[in-house]
């Protein structure tokens, strides 16, 4: 175990690591919440994109990562807990496990819906791959915001503050596993489908996140995971932008 303070006792110290974890996740969903909609429907007033557009659907993902962001440095910047983030410059071995990761995470979800499919099991769609408009263009621009924001930002958030985090209390299996869980749930309300159909979503995403949570252990650098991470919410665009040609 790493950083357990001496004067409190395992137990307790591993509950206050939990509930900061899940305090965190927290956060950063109400901040996002609240700064989403008033902010993308400011866009539509003033006419900076259009209701029911793909400039619309776009805008609304960047603000909402930009509060999970804001969130997270704002709880790092109040707690000093800076140390949490462990980045440098990938290694051209560290750039190798990027592309390697992000093409691994996609061979393994096609091939988790396939034995899902067999056994009788389908699995929710999440609404972010369904574009507002042309899908050539919504596609190609969340090839970009991928790989730039939506996978660098979660793996900050759920690699780096909240699996660092539980890595004070915890040996790195459980860490690991705990954010993974934590990463899982979070997708719930972007889900669409019946119950079984959002868990069996909710439970690929948790190995997806538990092979991230490896990716972190392993280099101590998140931008690995989170670039890892881009590539394979790209790979998905990707995937979709080609059926459309």
């Amino acid at each position: 175990m790493s950083d357990v303070a001496s004067d409190v006792p395992v137990p307790v110290e591993r509950l206050l690591q939990l509930a900061t974890a899940v305090f965190v996740v927290v956060l950063a969903l109400l901040v996002a919440s609240a700064v989403t909609a008033p902010v993308t429907n400011l866009a539509v007033r003033v006419g900076l994109v259009d209701e029911g557009t793909n400039g619309r659907q776009l805008l609304r993902t960047v603000i909402q990562f930009a509060g999970f962001l804001g969130a997270v440095l704002g709880y790092l910047a109040a707690t000093d807990g800076w140390s949490l983030l462990r980045v440098s410059r990938p290694t051209p071995w560290e750039a190798g496990l990027v592309v390697g990761g992000g093409v691994g995470l996609l061979g393994f979800q096609y091939g988790a819906l396939f034995v899902l499919r067999e056994v009788g099991l389908m699995t929710a769609e999440n609404q972010a791959v369904v574009p507002a408009g042309d899908p050539v263009a919504y596609y190609l621009a969340m090839i970009v915001l991928s790989l730039l924001v939506v996978g660098p930002v979660e793996e900050v958030l759920f690699r780096g503050v909240v699996q660092g985090g539980l890595r004070r209390a915890f040996d790195a299996a459980p860490a690991v596993l705990i954010a993974s869980l934590l990463f899982g749930l979070v997708h719930l309300s972007a889900l669409e489908g019946t119950a079984g159909q959002r868990w069996a979503y909710v439970a690929v995403v948790v190995v997806l996140g538990c092979v991230l949570g490896v990716l972190y252990e392993r280099t101590n650098n998140v931008l690995v995971p989170g670039l890892a991470h881009g590539v394979y919410n790209a790979a998905i665009y990707a995937v979709l932008l080609s059926s459309t040609i």
